[in-house]
Protein backbone atom coordinates (compact mmCIF):
# COMPACT_ATOMS: atom_id res chain seq x y z
CA UNK A 1 0.00 0.00 0.00
CA UNK A 2 3.03 2.08 0.79
CA UNK A 3 3.99 1.68 -3.05
CA UNK A 4 1.16 3.02 -4.12
CA UNK A 5 0.54 6.25 -1.92
CA UNK A 6 4.37 6.62 -3.33
CA UNK A 7 3.04 6.15 -6.66
CA UNK A 8 -0.05 8.46 -6.19
CA UNK A 9 2.41 11.14 -4.73
CA UNK A 10 4.59 11.20 -7.39
CA UNK A 11 2.17 11.16 -10.08
CA UNK A 12 0.33 14.18 -8.65
CA UNK A 13 3.42 16.34 -8.27
CA UNK A 14 3.93 15.62 -12.07
CA UNK A 15 0.46 16.56 -13.02
CA UNK A 16 0.51 19.33 -10.42
CA UNK A 17 3.98 21.16 -11.70
CA UNK A 18 2.60 20.72 -15.59
CA UNK A 19 0.24 23.70 -15.11
CA UNK A 20 1.46 27.53 -15.06
CA UNK A 21 0.30 30.57 -14.07
CA UNK A 22 -0.82 31.40 -17.61
CA UNK A 23 -4.17 28.76 -17.73
CA UNK A 24 -5.13 28.80 -13.71
CA UNK A 25 -7.40 31.11 -14.15
CA UNK A 26 -9.14 28.41 -16.99
CA UNK A 27 -8.64 25.34 -14.30
CA UNK A 28 -10.40 27.97 -11.53
CA UNK A 29 -13.36 28.45 -13.93
CA UNK A 30 -13.39 24.70 -14.54
CA UNK A 31 -13.28 23.50 -10.98
CA UNK A 32 -16.24 26.23 -9.84
CA UNK A 33 -19.74 24.74 -9.68
CA UNK A 34 -21.43 27.75 -10.75
CA UNK A 35 -19.29 27.67 -14.55
CA UNK A 36 -21.64 24.71 -15.01
CA UNK A 37 -25.26 26.38 -15.07
CA UNK A 38 -25.04 26.85 -18.45
CA UNK A 39 -24.55 23.58 -19.24
CA UNK A 40 -26.85 21.93 -16.63
CA UNK A 41 -29.32 24.65 -17.75
CA UNK A 42 -29.39 23.49 -21.32
CA UNK A 43 -29.70 19.47 -20.41
CA UNK A 44 -32.75 20.12 -18.09
CA UNK A 45 -33.88 21.84 -21.46
CA UNK A 46 -33.29 19.42 -23.29
CA UNK A 47 -34.96 16.56 -20.35
CA UNK A 48 -38.02 18.53 -20.44
CA UNK A 49 -38.37 19.20 -24.17
CA UNK A 50 -37.83 15.57 -24.60
CA UNK A 51 -39.73 13.97 -21.68
CA UNK A 52 -42.33 16.00 -20.93
CA UNK A 53 -43.52 17.56 -17.39
CA UNK A 54 -44.26 14.59 -15.58
CA UNK A 55 -41.00 12.50 -16.30
CA UNK A 56 -38.99 14.98 -16.30
CA UNK A 57 -39.64 16.23 -12.59
CA UNK A 58 -39.05 12.65 -11.63
CA UNK A 59 -35.52 12.90 -13.68
CA UNK A 60 -34.55 16.07 -11.97
CA UNK A 61 -35.53 14.57 -8.52
CA UNK A 62 -33.21 11.48 -9.47
CA UNK A 63 -30.30 13.68 -10.39
CA UNK A 64 -30.73 16.01 -7.38
CA UNK A 65 -30.67 12.66 -4.85
CA UNK A 66 -27.73 11.44 -6.78
CA UNK A 67 -25.87 14.48 -6.55
CA UNK A 68 -26.84 14.39 -2.50
CA UNK A 69 -25.57 10.51 -2.52
CA UNK A 70 -22.20 11.08 -4.25
CA UNK A 71 -21.58 14.42 -2.11
CA UNK A 72 -22.15 12.62 0.91
CA UNK A 73 -20.37 9.41 0.52
CA UNK A 74 -17.47 11.48 -0.49
CA UNK A 75 -17.85 13.31 3.12
CA UNK A 76 -18.36 9.60 4.89
CA UNK A 77 -15.14 8.82 3.29
CA UNK A 78 -12.70 11.86 3.42
CA UNK A 79 -14.21 11.71 7.35
CA UNK A 80 -13.49 8.00 7.53
CA UNK A 81 -9.96 7.82 5.73
CA UNK A 82 -8.77 10.85 6.96
CA UNK A 83 -6.30 11.48 4.03
CA UNK A 84 -4.75 14.02 3.83
CA UNK A 85 -5.32 16.66 0.48
CA UNK A 86 -2.01 17.43 -1.20
CA UNK A 87 -2.28 20.84 -0.24
CA UNK A 88 -1.68 19.79 3.59
CA UNK A 89 0.58 17.00 3.44
CA UNK A 90 4.21 17.10 4.59
CA UNK A 91 6.58 16.36 1.74
CA UNK A 92 4.27 17.10 -0.67
CA UNK A 93 3.16 20.89 -0.38
CA UNK A 94 6.25 21.78 -0.49
CA UNK A 95 6.54 20.33 -4.13
CA UNK A 96 3.62 21.13 -5.47
CA UNK A 97 1.42 24.05 -7.34
CA UNK A 98 -1.54 25.40 -4.34
CA UNK A 99 -3.47 27.83 -7.36
CA UNK A 100 -7.32 26.74 -5.41
CA UNK A 101 -9.15 29.21 -3.49
CA UNK A 102 -9.01 26.78 -0.35
CA UNK A 103 -7.99 23.55 0.90
CA UNK A 104 -10.24 21.59 2.92
CA UNK A 105 -8.37 18.71 5.11
CA UNK A 106 -9.23 15.48 3.55
CA UNK A 107 -9.37 14.50 0.23
CA UNK A 108 -10.51 10.97 -0.22
CA UNK A 109 -12.36 10.96 -2.06
CA UNK A 110 -13.34 13.65 -4.73
CA UNK A 111 -17.02 14.42 -4.48
CA UNK A 112 -16.33 16.62 -7.60
CA UNK A 113 -14.56 14.11 -9.70
CA UNK A 114 -18.00 11.72 -8.44
CA UNK A 115 -20.57 14.32 -8.70
CA UNK A 116 -19.43 15.62 -12.56
CA UNK A 117 -19.13 11.52 -13.63
CA UNK A 118 -22.09 10.31 -11.97
CA UNK A 119 -24.43 13.11 -13.57
CA UNK A 120 -22.28 12.65 -16.87
CA UNK A 121 -22.97 8.56 -16.83
CA UNK A 122 -26.66 8.98 -15.53
CA UNK A 123 -27.79 11.42 -18.65
CA UNK A 124 -25.71 9.84 -20.64
CA UNK A 125 -27.41 7.03 -20.24
CA UNK A 126 -31.15 9.00 -20.21
CA UNK A 127 -30.24 10.57 -23.61
CA UNK A 128 -28.52 7.91 -25.33
CA UNK A 129 -30.92 6.59 -27.97
CA UNK A 130 -31.70 10.41 -28.31
CA UNK A 131 -28.17 11.59 -28.64
CA UNK A 132 -25.90 9.08 -28.76
CA UNK A 133 -22.10 10.66 -28.67
CA UNK A 134 -23.84 13.04 -25.59
CA UNK A 135 -21.90 10.47 -23.11
CA UNK A 136 -18.98 11.15 -24.59
CA UNK A 137 -19.26 15.22 -24.12
CA UNK A 138 -20.18 14.69 -20.62
CA UNK A 139 -18.33 12.30 -19.71
CA UNK A 140 -15.38 14.41 -21.43
CA UNK A 141 -16.34 17.63 -19.17
CA UNK A 142 -16.11 14.95 -16.15
CA UNK A 143 -12.59 14.27 -16.96
CA UNK A 144 -12.08 18.07 -17.16
CA UNK A 145 -13.33 18.84 -13.44
CA UNK A 146 -11.70 16.18 -12.46
CA UNK A 147 -8.21 17.16 -13.51
CA UNK A 148 -8.74 20.55 -12.19
CA UNK A 149 -8.66 19.43 -8.67
CA UNK A 150 -5.20 17.83 -9.40
CA UNK A 151 -4.00 20.76 -11.07
CA UNK A 152 -5.46 23.54 -8.53
CA UNK A 153 -3.40 21.16 -6.04
CA UNK A 154 -6.65 20.20 -3.98
CA UNK A 155 -6.42 16.02 -4.50
CA UNK A 156 -4.54 13.28 -5.66
CA UNK A 157 -4.68 11.06 -8.74
CA UNK A 158 -5.99 8.07 -6.60
CA UNK A 159 -8.21 10.50 -4.75
CA UNK A 160 -9.95 11.19 -8.50
CA UNK A 161 -9.75 7.86 -9.63
CA UNK A 162 -12.11 6.75 -6.95
CA UNK A 163 -14.71 9.35 -7.19
CA UNK A 164 -14.95 9.18 -10.58
CA UNK A 165 -15.87 4.92 -10.68
CA UNK A 166 -17.97 5.72 -7.35
CA UNK A 167 -19.68 8.17 -9.48
CA UNK A 168 -19.88 6.36 -12.42
CA UNK A 169 -21.62 3.82 -10.72
CA UNK A 170 -23.78 5.50 -8.34
CA UNK A 171 -24.40 7.01 -11.84
CA UNK A 172 -25.61 3.78 -13.54
CA UNK A 173 -27.48 2.73 -10.49
CA UNK A 174 -29.29 5.80 -9.76
CA UNK A 175 -30.35 5.78 -14.04
CA UNK A 176 -31.53 2.42 -13.47
CA UNK A 177 -33.83 2.64 -10.39
CA UNK A 178 -35.03 6.12 -12.11
CA UNK A 179 -36.18 3.57 -15.35
CA UNK A 180 -37.68 1.10 -12.99
CA UNK A 181 -39.39 3.96 -11.24
CA UNK A 182 -40.98 5.72 -14.48
CA UNK A 183 -42.11 2.25 -15.76
CA UNK A 184 -44.11 2.07 -12.52
CA UNK A 185 -45.55 5.04 -12.82
CA UNK A 186 -46.13 5.33 -16.34
CA UNK A 187 -46.91 1.83 -16.71
CA UNK A 188 -51.24 2.50 -17.36
CA UNK A 189 -50.51 6.05 -18.90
Amino acid sequence: MDKLIELDHQLFLWLNNLGNESWDWLWLLITDKWTAIPLYALLLFLIFKKFGWKPSLITVVFITLLITATDQLGNVFKDGFERLRPCRQEGVMEYARFVAVRCGSYGFFSAHAANSMGVAVFLGLLFRKVIPKMILWLVGWALLVAYSRVYLGVHYPGDIIVGMLIGALLGFVFFKLHDWVQLQIFKNS
